[in-house]
């Protein structure tokens, strides 16, 4: 006893080095996982997204994502989370409350789980940052970088916030709905909102849209790797604990992914006779996507089956159909965020609600107060239970519905957000800052090692707006 007495700070006693409800090795677990997240958008997607597009464009890009990740941690903090997971109702969001930027809030217990809300806080906080970051791939190399710094912060609290709040909060899908770690509140709400916005926002330059040529693909593929591996976080960590069901969601993330990446592969090398390291990116990318709002309450096996689907169907809505369908030739997605994020979030929401197993489903859930009910199939192959087929068909059902809500509340939203921001600055940028790129909108050029002493005239998509209704008759 003495020697753990003397081991803790000068009158520190043992039982008073933590409170009882705190699991030291969940919080580590959790502490670790958010940081994963976080990793995934600060280096992950501003590598990616400054070496995934034309050289004149790497910096507004890269720099997009940075102040997003920014934006969105002070509003989160202050209102954001509050408005997504409140106990208190407001409507479809929570209310908010000042008094969880304290430390009394942040320290306390998060509910039933062995962890103080302050990891929660920055986990969600991590989560939501991505998904805004995720949306600003359809938006590259045209929005005007003055309306994206007003946009992040009213999309997240308008948009964002709703869709955790009925899924994940206190919302009317939160007690049926299966999205283990986002692919509906994180993938499909990114996917649409970034179609919507591009379609609001207008099309890259003509020269830009025809030819966009990635300026580094070994970069692009280490921004690729910090999402792969930092997905570990973001699925490993939803179950709030280092349990078996984080260890299960973790193994079945890369499970999914890999078999994604080689599906794509395949299907570059029969139709187009050259496996592009672009495309498997993207069926990474579609692998990550897809096993999320499952990775947990799946058998391994099922996982597998999902990167088949996440590496095949994807990819043919954004190979074959997006060249035939002339909605998708209208809007410019500059990185087919739709495809990759929408196409293959709602795949894997109705995947989980097909193929999600009923012991894995009751590990996972509250059973005393969630009504998730079994995958289809097993609704359909277990024999003992005259019920179970009914309660597969309601789950799916609710995947639908749930699908249903994300993407029409996105669109909505993300339209009036647009035109509100419009109201006061323009959208897209000017067309001669468009031909030039990142010189006139940073003054900076992503391989230049010193200035050349060139004064740029003022960008001209800095100039403000002013509403019809201040304007002067």
């Amino acid at each position: 006893m003495s020697e753990t007495i003397t081991s803790l700070s000068p009158g520190l006693l043992p039982d008073e080095a933590s409170p009882g409800w705190l699991n030291k090795g969940d919080n580590a677990w959790q502490l670790t996982a958010a940081a994963l997240v976080g990793l995934q958008s600060v280096p992950g997607l501003v590598i990616l997204y400054g070496s995934m597009v034309k050289k004149k464009w790497a910096v507004n890009s890269a720099f997009m994502a940075l102040y997003a990740f920014a934006a969105v941690l002070i509003c989160w903090v202050l209102w954001a989370h509050q408005l997504s997971f409140g106990d208190k109702r407001m409507g479809i969001t929570g209310r908010p409350n000042l008094s969880s930027v304290t430390q009394k809030y942040l320290l306390e217990q998060l509910h039933n789980k062995m962890i103080p809300k302050a990891d929660y806080v920055f986990y969600q906080f991590a989560f939501a940052a991505i998904t805004v970051v995720l949306l600003g791939g359809s938006l590259l190399g045209r929005m005007n970088f003055y309306a994206w710094m007003v946009f992040v912060p009213l999309w997240l609290t308008f948009s964002y916030t709703v869709g955790a709040y009925t899924i994940w909060g206190e919302g009317f899908l939160s007690q049926h709905i299966i999205d283990f770690s986002g692919g509906y509140v994180i993938h499909l709400s990114s996917g649409v909102a970034g179609f919507t916005a591009a379609f609001w926002v207008g099309p890259r330059h003509d020269n830009d849209r025809n030819h966009f040529p990635p300026n580094n693909i070994i970069h692009m593929m280490a921004g690729a790797g910090f999402l792969w591996m930092g997905w570990s976080g973001f699925n490993g960590g939803s179950p709030l604990a280092a349990n078996e069901i984080a260890s299960l969601a973790v193994l079945n993330t890369h499970l999914c992914t890999a078999t994604s990446v080689l599906v794509w592969m395949f299907l570059d090398l029969i139709f187009f006779a050259k496996s592009s390291v672009v495309g498997a990116i993207q069926g990474m990318m579609t692998g990550l996507v897809c096993i999320t709002p499952a990775a947990g309450i799946v058998d391994s096996w099922a996982a597998m089956l999902m990167g088949v689907l996440a590496g095949s169907i994807p990819w043919y809505t954004m190979m074959v159909l997006h060249k035939k369908i002339t909605f998708f030739q209208q809007v410019d997605d500059t990185l087919g965020v739709f495809h990759t994020h929408a196409v293959a979030g709602l795949l894997g929401g109705l995947s989980s609600g097909m193929l999600a197993k009923p012991s894995l489903v009751n590990l996972f859930y509250n059973s005393e107060t969630s009504q998730q009910g079994p995958g289809l199939l097993y609704s359909i192959i277990n024999t003992n239970e005259a019920f179970y087929v009914y309660d597969g068909l309601t789950q799916m059902g609710y995947q639908i519905v749930g699908a249903v809500f994300i993407a029409a509340w996105n669109v909505v939203v993300t339209s009036l957000v647009c035109k509100v921001v419009s109201l006061f600055v323009e959208l897209k940028m000017h067309e001669d800052d468009l031909e030039i790129g990142d010189d006139a909108v940073h003054g900076e050029e992503v391989y230049a090692l010193w200035g050349d002493g060139q004064k740029d005239p003022q960008l001209r998509s800095l100039t403000p707006r002013i509403p019809a209704f201040f304007r002067r008759t």
